[in-house]
C-alpha cells in the first residue's frame, strides 16, 4: 500500500496536535501564524540570493492583504519594518529602507503632560484663562481695551450656556478681576456687554444642499398644482 494511504493510528494523531498555548507567541498576530512560519523559514536560509528572493515574495504576501495601498511607498516601508520586527531582526536581507533596530522598536514615548487644571469657575474654560494672561502681559492701550471685551463678551456668553437666566454685568467683571489677579479691574468701568439675546441667537444656516433642494420640491409642488390631472374614463363603445 501506498505510504501516504496507511492509515494513521490515533494515538499518533492525538500526539503530534498542537495546542496553541504549546505553539510559538506570535510577534505580530494580525498576519497569522502561516506568515510567522514563511518569515522564519527565510530566515534560516542559507543562500543570500535565495534568502532575498522569499524576502520579497513575503512582502508581496503581507501587501496582498491591503492590495489598496500596497503600492503606496511609505506602505512599503512599514511592510519591511513589520517584516525584520517578526523575524526578530534575525532577517538578513537587503531592505530598500533602513533596518530598524530592537534598542528604536523597545524606546517608549515621553508622557504627555496634560493640563491638570481645577479653576473655580469651570464653565469658563482653560482658554479663557490663557487669553487672560496672555492680557495682563500686554501694554495699556487700545488693542488690550479691545482685547479684554472680548474676554469679557465670551465670559458672559460660557456663563449664559451654563446658567440659561441673565447675568450682570458686574459679576462677570468681578469674575475677570479674580481670574486676572486684579490687573483687569472693569468694577468701576462705563463699558457695557452685548446683551444677552445677541449672545445667545442662534443663526440658522441652510447648506446648499439642502437649499437647492427645497427649491426643487418647492418647484415640484409648484408644477403639481399648475398642472391639471386627467382623468381617463372608460369608453363605453369599446368592447
Amino acid at each position: 500500500m501506498i505510504e501516504k494511504y496507511k492509515r494513521e493510528a490515533a494515538s499518533d494523531v492525538v500526539y503530534n496536535l498542537e495546542y496553541n498555548s504549546e505553539r510559538q507567541r506570535l510577534i505580530i498576530p494580525e498576519y497569522g501564524r502561516h506568515l510567522q512560519k514563511l518569515i522564519d523559514q527565510a530566515t534560516a536560509i542559507e543562500d543570500d540570493e535565495t534568502r532575498n528572493k522569499a524576502a520579497k515574495y513575503i512582502i508581496q504576501v503581507m501587501g496582498s492583504l491591503n492590495p489598496h495601498l500596497r503600492d503606496v511607498p511609505d506602505f512599503q516601508h512599514k511592510l519591511w519594518d513589520q517584516l525584520f520586527i517578526m523575524s526578530d531582526f534575525k532577517l538578513n536581507v537587503e531592505s530598500p529602507y533602513p533596518i530598524p533596530s530592537r534598542d528604536v522598536l523597545q524606546l517608549k514615548p515621553d508622557a504627555l503632560q496634560y493640563p491638570q487644571n481645577f479653576p473655580k469657575y469651570r464653565f469658563y474654560g482653560n482658554n479663557i484663562k490663557y487669553m487672560i494672561d496672555v492680557a495682563n502681559k500686554w501694554e495699556e492701550g487700545e488693542m488690550k481695551n479691545a482685547l479684554v471685551m472680548v474676554i469679557a463678551n465670551h465670559m458672559k456668553k460660557s456663563f449664559l450656556s451654563w446658567n440659561k437666566d441673565t447675568v450682570k454685568d458686574d459679576v462677570i467683571f468681578e469674575h475677570l478681576y479674580e481670574l486676572s489677579g486684579g490687573k483687569i479691574n472693569l468694577l468701576h468701568s462705563t463699558e457695557e456687554l452685548l446683551n444677552t439675546t445677541d449672545l445667545m441667537r442662534t443663526n440658522k444656516r441652510v447648506s446648499n444642499k439642502t437649499a437647492s433642494g427645497g427649491q426643487a420640491k418647492t418647484q415640484n409642488n409648484k408644477n403639481n398644482k399648475g398642472s391639471k390631472q386627467k382623468n381617463f374614463q372608460k369608453n363605453n363603445n369599446q368592447k
